[in-house]
């Protein structure tokens, strides 16, 4: 797994072997940030990454100059990897909240303009995340809520929905 654009371009991220998170493959990641930065500017942007494993999407996020990264993680082990890459590469901006992301989505008072979701595909309940989101009105305007999940999962039918994309394995519903 690599940081593909920005001031950390090329370097490479590696969690421990027994790392049980499923990362965003490097095809379907540049794919994403090119659909974004055709959006955004990354530069101007406030960013929420819940269910954040090895924190790759938000570490590609600020590598490309974010204002700022939230990143929700309940793992123990992985918070701890977040934050050694976090004081290795020294990024700023950047905070890691060990904490369950349902949670979060429901207490959080900050507004973002970018949130993006990646839970474990078998999590129960992971349908009710974009209602969620969106009951909760934590996006800005113009903001956009990315979603990270299994092909069983269509979304089209959201009121939110925007566009759906597919790179092998990884489906990317996207929701304003």
């Amino acid at each position: 797994m690599r940081i593909i654009s920005g001031t950390h371009k090329g370097r490479h991220i590696r969690p421990p072997k027994n790392f049980r998170a499923r990362p965003t493959t490097d095809n379907a990641k540049e794919s994403l940030f090119n659909i974004l930065e055709n959006h955004y500017d990354l530069k101007k942007v406030r960013i929420l990454d819940l269910f954040s494993g090895t924190g790759g999407i938000g570490f590609e996020f600020v590598s490309r100059g974010c204002l700022m990264a939230h990143l929700v993680e309940k793992n123990k082990n992985h918070v701890r990897f977040i934050e050694k890459v976090i004081h290795d590469f020294n990024f700023e901006h950047i905070k890691v909240f060990h904490t369950n992301a349902y949670r979060t989505i429901k207490n959080v008072h900050e507004h973002y303009d970018l949130i993006f979701a990646d839970p474990p595909y078998d999590q129960p309940s992971i349908e009710t995340i974009p209602d969620m989101i969106f009951e909760r009105d934590i996006l800005n305007k113009n903001g956009r809520f990315i979603f990270e999940h299994s092909g069983k999962f269509d979304f089209s039918g959201h009121s939110h929905f925007i566009e759906y994309r597919q790179y092998g394995s990884v489906h990317f519903s996207f929701f304003e």
